[in-house]
């Protein structure tokens, strides 16, 4: 996880690659056209450079076994599914905004159709939908899509504020680079507690192995008598529940709200155009209800506090709003940081409420009814 590429990453790239493009003169329309033809070149990479000749590999299950591990060890998916909806949500949003340009259509609407059409397995489902627990969605998906959306979002403020289009971009893909980085560093300090749930919830098996290695009949106790079945049954509840409770204290801890700042941002971008404060602030709250309708009035108070403080002190908003921007995703990360290094302490909950009890009930006690047993039968 710590090496693997987090989804927003393939945002922040196609993000800088139209920045430079349209900062090297390209047309808006050009620039996504050329990032489908790669899109589309890569893909056919992929099934033929990328995979040996069909005679050497065997069957098309096994090319593509092949391909979804090398597109679960880029975006460190934890599955296959999960990769594959990744790489499919990039690839689509290119073409349909490279269609909407060539077209003459509204790029942004045409990335928040992409996006609303593959949210869900590919279901239809409409841009402002936040449920609770999207069902086949990982955490990780919902921030590449917020991250698609705040790219449409930027687009279009930048456009009705006729702020410079490339420089927009880079700032935007910053951002989404700092959100990547915040996933990175969050993996690597999740790492050390995942491995620790995982080693704990297997001591009770490795437990009952170590018994049976010492020539005690841990087993046949455990299965076959009245006692030993009692244990089996209570030791497997526990641990159960211990794998269940480790495993709801590390999703906690990964989990972000993610895209913090966007609102802020989209403000900023707007008063770069060369908009009046308070047209800025209503163009950019149009946009964030209506491709990030999940960042929620709590940042748009935030803009009112600076602008406010831009008015007092006389000085230009927009630099103010960028590093009011920049401060909100470093509380992000220092968030995620501190839950991750509480989540090692939180383990240690189900470590002695269960696991230490199912130790017992499974090694501990299996070993000395195995004991007494063969010490009556001597007498």
């Amino acid at each position: 996880m710590s090496t693997a590429e987090p989804p927003i990453e393939a945002v922040a790239a196609v993000t800088e690659r139209l920045a430079v493009l349209l900062a090297a003169g390209v047309s808006p329309h050009a620039a996504w056209r050329y990032l489908a033809e790669e899109a589309a070149e890569a893909g056919q990479g992929r099934g033929a450079a990328g995979e040996p000749h069909p005679g050497h590999v065997g069957t098309r299950a096994h090319r593509a076994t092949r391909l979804s591990a090398r597109l679960r060890a880029r975006f460190g998916a934890r599955s296959a599914s999960e990769a594959e909806r990744m790489t499919a949500l990039t690839t689509t949003v290119v073409r349909a905004a490279a269609r909407a340009g060539a077209q003459g259509r509204s790029i942004p609407e045409a990335i928040r159709a992409a996006v609303a059409g593959k949210g869900v397995n590919g279901a239809a489902r409409s841009a402002g939908d936040e449920p609770a627990t999207p069902p086949g969605r990982t955490g990780r998906e919902l921030r590449s899509e917020r991250a698609w959306l705040a790219l449409a979002a930027a687009w279009f403020v930048a456009g009705e504020a006729g702020a410079p289009l490339a420089a927009t971009l880079r700032e935007l893909a910053a951002a989404f680079r700092e959100q990547a980085q915040l996933e990175r560093d969050l993996a690597v300090a999740l790492a050390g507690p995942r491995s620790t749930a995982r080693l704990v919830g297997a001591m009770p098996v490795i437990a009952v192995l170590f018994g049976a290695l010492l020539g005690f009949d841990t087993v046949h106790t455990l299965f076959f008598t009245l006692p030993g079945l009692a244990c089996l049954g209570l030791g497997t509840l526990l641990v159960w529940a211990a794998g269940r409770w480790s495993a709801s204290l590390v999703r906690r801890a990964s989990r972000g709200k993610g895209g913090l700042g966007l609102t802020v941002e989209l403000a900023a971008i707007a008063m770069t155009g060369g908009m009046a404060a308070e047209r800025a602030r209503a163009l950019a709250a149009g946009a964030a209800e209506r491709y990030l309708p999940a960042a929620g009035g709590v940042e748009l108070e935030v803009v009112d506090a600076v602008l406010a403080l831009s008015r007092r002190a006389g000085v230009p908003a927009g630099e103010l709003l960028r590093s009011e921007a920049r401060q909100a995703r470093l509380r992000e990360r220092s968030a995620g940081q501190q839950r991750a290094a509480r989540l090692g302490v939180s383990l240690m909950i189900p470590l002695g409420l269960c696991v230490l009890p199912a130790f017992m009930l499974l090694g501990v006690l299996p070993l000395l009814l195995s004991v007494l047993s063969s010490t009556l039968r001597l007498f």
